[in-house]
């Protein structure tokens, strides 16, 4: 099926389990690296080993060097430096492109705790946060206060997704609950510190007065959910912890929802009067970019555009 040189997307997306249009995906956010032999497009087998072996996985899209080069991009009004890894933001970054088309945009794949501190660091200016609270029972406002102090900001919905847990199709193993992660026929794929999904999994832990030495396979870590879904497919763990639109994108695994979490973008004040600030909010709240991410499928969007709170 594949010749010893180099793979084809389609040959890609039989190996991890995944559709062909998610390995382009892959390819395109940089966690996938590949070469074109004219229109055609290919992946060395030491790269697609390193995806699937690499725990550290996906490289920020943004060097250091080139963080330095754009300092003062950020403070102007020529363009965004988005921080999140949602394909939402995929969504929302072509819609800009389409009203914007002099506006320079980047993207960094990167969790939510690491967004937080770029936009407190002022190394980027837009960042996503899903991160729970365990002992307020609320998203993200807890985080924002402590992490970005001293700045206020303004936090606009994106969505509603539920987090839960990827196992193999059939459930042959019967997972169901936070405390069968502690049984000893399970291996666990764990998500990368700082992530949304990582600080759930900790604060639940912490609910529970359960140690995390107790669970088999928490520092094997992947730095996505596509990659924690393909983990579990490709049968190195019994069940890993993420959203229910990687589920969709991955064949031979099932979704059991655990906790409905609120996926915000964060916004400087400062910022907000600036056009492209703007424009930014009307694309959330128009009914083309709704209905685009309605369609999707895995997402709430009631609450999209809306400004949750002012800090």
């Amino acid at each position: 099926m594949f010749d010893n040189n180099s793979y084809t997307p389609e040959d890609v997306a039989k190996i991890l389990k995944i559709s062909r249009f998610t390995v382009y995906e892959l390819i395109k956010r940089g966690e996938l690296n590949a070469f074109r032999i004219g229109r055609k497009i290919r992946v060395e087998p030491a790269d697609l080993e390193r995806y699937k072996q690499n725990a550290k996985g996906c490289p920020p899209v943004l060097t250091q060097t080139m963080v330095k080069a754009t300092q003062t991009l950020f403070n102007s009004e020529e363009g965004l430096i988005i921080c999140g890894q949602d394909m939402v933001l995929d969504a929302l970054t072509k819609h800009l492109e389409k009203q914007l088309p002099q506006l320079r945009l980047l993207r960094q794949y990167i969790g939510s705790i690491p967004g937080l501190l770029s936009l407190y660091r002022g190394t980027a200016n837009l960042a996503t946060a899903h991160l729970w609270d365990g002992d307020t029972n609320e998203y993200n406002l807890p985080y924002i206060r402590r992490l970005l102090p001293g700045h206020r900001t303004a936090i606009y919905n994106l969505v509603y997704r539920w987090e839960g847990f990827y196992v193999p199709k059939g459930n042959p193993k019967a997972i169901e609950t936070w405390t069968d992660l502690t049984r000893p026929d399970i291996r666990f794929v764990n998500r990368e510190c700082g992530s949304g999904a990582r600080v759930l999994l900790d604060e639940i832990l912490r609910k529970l007065n359960i140690e995390h030495q107790t669970i088999t396979g928490y520092e094997y870590e992947e730095t996505s959910h596509l990659a924690v879904a393909s983990c579990v497919a490709r049968g190195e763990a019994d069940v890993g912890l993420g959203t229910e639109k990687a589920a969709l994108q991955v064949e031979g695994i099932e979704f059991i929802p655990l906790q409905k979490e609120r996926y915000d973008l964060v916004i400087r004040r400062e910022d907000l009067p600036q056009s492209h600030f703007q424009t930014l909010i009307a694309v959330l709240q128009s009914a083309a970019f709704r209905n685009e991410i309605s369609g999707m499928g895995g997402y709430d969007i009631s609450r999209m555009g809306q400004l949750i709170a002012e800090l």
